[in-house]
């Protein structure tokens, strides 16, 4: 396993509790995962997911479906799992009882989820998050080993249910049409409303194993020097390189040639094998760029700017679908199906630091994100 020679230090967190890599991470997580959303943002449903006629946006797609797709919203999750002992040795150092503020935590996470996803994005993580974050609660206590172990077992479980999932047929009308997106605000909602719920069913069986993969290594890694530089941890992790590659490499190029149309593989069982090959594919690509952020930290720091906006990632990952919103609905600038996948990838980025440059402007004049204020309000009250 990529840590268990850090078992021994399963305590010492003060090195890595202010890691600048920490900050790095959120900060690149943040741009993959609005390059991913943006399709899903500014296009209906089945132009998402159909091949884009055109050459150039057929390459857009394939490069954001092998590059991106699942991999920064994979080390997204594994901080959370991070955090989740950070939060656990500050309550210890208040005297406090951890479950209480946890619990509060989790409410007000789940809260912000259902907010975001009926008002902004359907493809919330939000509240993905939160259900996620009480199932790993058990296992808190767990053994960094034992904790490594349950994320190894959650990865066939995520490929038995993406499969079981592509077999099940589409219903009588088939996808319902999300033109609606583009139109007034007003309909929009009512788009958002209908897709909401089983958007949500969907993410949390696609996505739950891997993120409960996520969060349980994330605590792993926190609960030993992991991210320290130089850690057995991490010299582990750069050993099995060359393994990672091997795997991440072949299956994210598989999925995204499928997915984006640039290769033609055969229906039935070849398809269907291609498209779940993500769920294997890319836990491993993520750990490659989690070794490759990791000694990119090691040599550089982010800009006051933008390792605020790291800090503060709750409110720059919501800002990121509002500005869309202004982007694509009839209520701004009207582009909802109007822009291609290679357009939608320098939109996406464009949203992405926009977002995060606001956030940082606003945490460094406000102390912390809106929204990191009002989810610490909700942990600890008045004193938050």
């Amino acid at each position: 396993m990529l840590f268990e020679q850090t078992l021994n230090t399963s305590h010492t967190m003060a090195a890595s509790h202010r890691n600048g890599a920490v900050d790095t991470i959120r900060t690149l997580s943040l741009i993959g995962i609005c390059l991913v959303n943006m399709p899903f943002l500014g296009l209906s449903t089945e132009q998402a997911m159909s091949p884009p006629p055109a050459l150039l946006d057929r390459s857009a797609a394939f490069a954001v479906e092998a590059l991106f797709q699942m991999k920064f919203f994979l080390l997204f999750s594994f901080l959370f799992g991070w955090g989740m002992h950070i939060q656990d040795l500050a309550a210890q150092k208040a005297g406090v009882a951890f479950a209480g503020r946890y619990g509060r935590r989790l409410a007000g996470l789940a809260l912000l989820g259902i907010l975001h996803g009926v008002l902004v994005f359907t493809g919330d993580i939000l509240l993905l998050y939160a259900v996620a974050g009480l199932l790993i609660w058990p296992a808190r206590g767990l053994p960094p080993r034992r904790l490594l172990q349950l994320a190894a077992a959650m990865i066939p479980l995520a490929v038995v249910l993406t499969l079981a999932l592509l077999l099940i047929p589409a219903g009588p009308g088939g996808v319902p049409p999300t033109a609606g997106l583009g139109d007034s605000y007003s309909a929009a909602l009512a788009v958002r409303l209908r897709d909401w719920p089983p958007t949500v069913l969907m993410l949390m069986l696609l996505q739950g194993p891997l993120v409960l993969a996520a969060f349980a290594a994330g605590l792993a890694a926190a609960r030993t020097t992991f991210l320290t530089p130089g850690s057995a941890g991490r010299q582990r992790l750069a050993a099995a390189q060359p393994v990672l590659l091997a795997i991440g490499v072949p299956l994210n190029l598989l999925y995204a040639a499928t997915t984006s149309g640039m290769a033609a593989v055969a229906d039935g069982w070849p398809a269907l094998l291609a498209v779940t090959s993500i769920t294997l594919g890319a836990p491993a690509l993520a750990a490659v760029y989690l070794h490759l952020i990791l000694r990119l930290s090691d040599r550089m720091t982010l800009p006051p700017l933008l390792e605020r906006a790291g800090r503060n990632s709750l409110s720059a990952y919501v800002l990121q679908g509002v500005l869309a919103g202004f982007v694509f609905g009839g209520y701004g600038l009207g582009l909802f199906g109007q822009v291609g996948q290679a357009g939608l990838a320098v939109i996406g980025l464009l949203v992405a630091v926009a977002a995060m440059l606001i956030v940082g402007v606003l945490a460094g004049r406000l102390g912390r994100g809106p929204l990191e204020i009002l989810l610490r309000r909700i942990t600890y009250g008045a004193a938050g």
